[in-house]
């Protein structure tokens, strides 16, 4: 059974109580058409939530939106490595930049989208002649305040990636940034 569908159960039961809690006698309406009225009721108020979960920018009440609401399941985005090196492998997901070092040993640091407050890029001339950049990572963390991902190959085009990723987490999880003036 699809999340969607045990709402809609957990729903349907909700109503079957607060029509027996209400005191209001529905004897006298045949049962096909009470399940009928109480379908098309479910069936309206789900449209509504899920037209009030577009207007607020988060996912409606398709099943693989909902689960993806429900299970937050991570996705990767990207992933890579500097040019020329094998010790090292960057990764961004739905959810944090994953970095991770070494060959035998590994040294694994992660920054959560929400925590990133800044993202730039720089490229030099002979990185530019390359196709490859740096892409520098500010955060909230204060275990990695400053994140480098150093000679990523197409820099422009996984900034975006990044800064897309980053924007729809704080939208996913209601979360906003003030600047002071």
């Amino acid at each position: 059974m699809s999340n969607l569908e045990q709402i809609k159960m957990k729903a349907r039961e909700r109503v079957w109580k607060s029509i027996a809690q209400s005191g209001v006698s529905v004897s006298s309406i045949p049962q096909d058409e009470l399940e009928t009225l109480i379908n098309a009721l479910l069936d309206g108020v789900m449209v509504l939530i899920d037209e009030s979960l577009e207007d607020a920018g988060l996912p409606g009440r398709s099943d693989d939106a909902l689960a993806t609401v429900l299970e937050s399941d991570e996705r990767v985005l990207w992933e890579g490595r500097p040019f020329l090196s094998i010790l090292t492998h960057y990764q961004i997901t739905t959810e944090r930049v994953r970095i991770v070092r070494g060959l035998l040993g590994k040294d694994r640091d992660d920054i959560e989208l929400i925590r990133i407050q800044d993202i730039d890029f720089k490229q030099n001339m002979t990185e530019r002649m390359l196709g490859v950049g740096d892409i520098i990572i500010r955060s909230a963390d204060p275990s990695m305040p400053k994140a480098v991902l150093n000679n990523v190959k197409e820099p422009e085009k996984v900034h975006e990636i990044l800064r897309r990723a980053m924007l729809n987490a704080r939208k996913r999880f209601r979360y906003s940034v003030q600047e002071e003036m």
